[in-house]
């Protein structure tokens, strides 16, 4: 039997066992096969771990989309959350490459994706507060808001979420030191029924800080006497 022989029902199910550079291959076989690839039942779940995930053509950004996660571990990627006077020519040229690679994928989800309930952002350390305030306003649904070490984070998007996450119930800000305690505090006060954690976020040095250059330049020197 031939596997275009199987009814939809159960190419559908045979698709959602395959990850997206898969379907994709698959679906060049034959239009049968494409017109399942491109059935929204596929595509309410989406994970990314690399930049270079978001630019490739093998998903489908649409209304069925639920739940969505971007989360980059690797150490080149880690380098988009330090500060720019910390980078190298090599390192600055790395992040701007990228840049704007995240926020524009969101943008594009802000304006396809209406339903999404729960987005993770993980490493991005390009997102800024307008990128998330504009997913708030335009996924009405969402329930589940985790963002982790995303640098360009600040008590702007914590005011966004008591102004338009009518619908949210958690809220991640771990290691976001850009984020304060008294945001988080104002988050507490205006939206109890929020989830709320934010794993040393607020103990963390924020990057607008007066004489923080100094004062991690003066730690480094001192572990070099030690």
């Amino acid at each position: 039997m031939h596997i275009t022989q199987l009814n939809r029902e159960c190419l559908l199910h045979l698709f959602s066992f395959l990850d997206k550079n898969s379907r994709k291959n698959l679906a060049k076989t034959c239009h049968k096969l494409l017109e399942v690839f491109q059935d929204p039942f596929l595509w309410s779940l989406l994970k990314f771990h690399s930049p270079v995930e978001l630019k490739k053509d093998n998903f489908l950004l649409g209304p069925a989309l639920k739940h969505l996660s971007i989360c980059w571990y690797s150490e080149r990627v880690k380098v988009c959350n330090i500060e720019d006077w910390m980078k190298n020519s090599f390192q600055k040229d790395f992040c701007k490459r990228h840049e704007n690679t995240v926020s524009d994928f969101l943008l594009d989800v802000c304006n396809r994706c209406p339903n999404l309930l729960s987005l993770t952002l993980s490493g991005c350390g390009h997102v800024t507060d307008d990128c998330i305030l504009q997913l708030l306003k335009n996924c009405p649904n969402l329930k589940s808001l985790k963002l982790e070490n995303c640098v360009q984070i600040t008590d702007h998007t914590l005011e966004a979420v008591t102004l338009h996450g009518a619908s949210l119930r958690t809220l991640h800000v771990d290691f976001c030191r850009n984020v304060t305690q008294a945001g988080l505090e104002r988050v507490r006060e205006k939206c109890p029924s929020v989830m709320l954690r934010a794993e040393r976020s607020a103990n963390m040095i924020p990057d607008s800080k007066p004489g923080k250059k100094l004062m991690l330049e003066k730690a480094s020197r001192k572990l070099v006497q030690l």
